[in-house]
């Protein structure tokens, strides 16, 4: 397999590879023009994609929903991405580890008259550094999450479980928070002033040892978030799927975020009060980092802490 050897990271879009700033998405395509698209991230672990099939089966599942072909199979995906890394490689020692994505748009919305070489999907899959440095203190501290007074989108306008492009309902609902704290994990309710999910990320709860998360109808259903309920069966924590208010929230032990780039990150307060004793991790939480960091063959903790300035 041949690889580049510039220092500018390779992609590949619509059946070539190629250096990504060499992209060029049509300005009529859909995608930019209304968000009409779908994309999936995952992240690699010392070069190895984490979960590339679980996460291309759920990229599959918001196509279908949004009814796109992107003119490939799931297996041609993951091919194709499991190369895109490869051809990566002698850049990522630099950098740590990779997000790695796969991106379908409708395609150009065309008049007709334009002469567009390409109007069906536009698909790219593509590499970018994880931003451990930024995020390094959030393991060494705890991160502090608020809630939103812009709720989520409900299951009966848009599902929340088709990771689309039009990201503008968490981006909005987020920015308050960040005007108060620019280091604040925003949490967005549902329709009914329950917890929902972040911009990217899923949360859970401890309380007398067990755990809980709110129900899948609500939120992208992350595949971290799966592998900590794997976890948790295994390792005989009791784990709850439903309804959490904002009472519950309160009084609970523990709490952490899940996504695929933090794996688990502690959550040390929440809007505005500690959360339990206020240390992180909490005991519960420390059990299923370690068992995350087996699993993965990576001590994804101590990888964000070497990155702290």
């Amino acid at each position: 397999m041949a690889q580049s050897l510039s220092n500018q990271r390779v992609a590949w879009f619509n059946g070539k590879f190629m250096p990504e700033g060499q992209i060029m998405i049509p300005f009529r395509d859909r995608s930019w023009k209304y968000g009409d698209g779908a994309f999936d991230m995952t992240r690699t672990f010392e070069g190895h994609p984490f979960r590339l099939k679980e996460h291309i089966d759920r990229f599959y599942r918001s196509l279908r929903y949004l009814q796109i072909d992107p003119g490939l199979s799931p297996k041609e995906m993951i091919a194709y991405s499991e190369e895109v890394v490869a051809r990566n490689e002698h850049l990522r020692p630099a950098v740590g580890d990779w997000w790695l994505g796969q991106r379908v748009s409708r395609g150009v919305d065309a008049v007709g008259d334009e002469g567009w070489d390409h109007t069906g999907p536009n698909v790219v899959i593509e590499v970018l550094p994880l931003p451990l440095a930024k995020r390094a203190k959030l393991f060494r501290d705890g991160a502090d999450v608020i809630t939103t007074t812009a709720r989520r989108t409900a299951p009966s306008m848009l599902s929340p479980r088709a990771k689309t492009h039009n990201y503008l309902n968490m981006i909005v609902a987020e920015r308050p928070v960040k005007a108060l704290n620019p280091d604040a994990w925003a949490v967005l309710l549902d329709e009914n002033g329950n917890l929902a999910e972040g911009l990217g990320s899923n949360i859970f709860l401890v309380r007398d040892g067990q755990l809980f998360t709110p129900s899948e109808r609500y939120v992208l259903p992350g595949v971290s978030r799966q592998m900590t309920i794997d976890m948790a069966n295994r390792l005989g924590i009791a784990c709850t799927q439903g309804d959490i208010d904002l009472f519950d929230a309160a009084n609970a032990d523990e709490m952490f975020l899940t996504s695929t780039s933090l794996c688990i990150l502690p959550v040390r307060s929440f809007n505005g009060t500690p959360v339990g004793d206020g240390k992180v991790p909490g005991a519960v939480t420390k059990k299923l980092i370690d068992a995350y960091s087996k699993d993965v063959g990576c001590d994804f903790v101590a990888q964000y802490l070497k990155f702290l300035q």
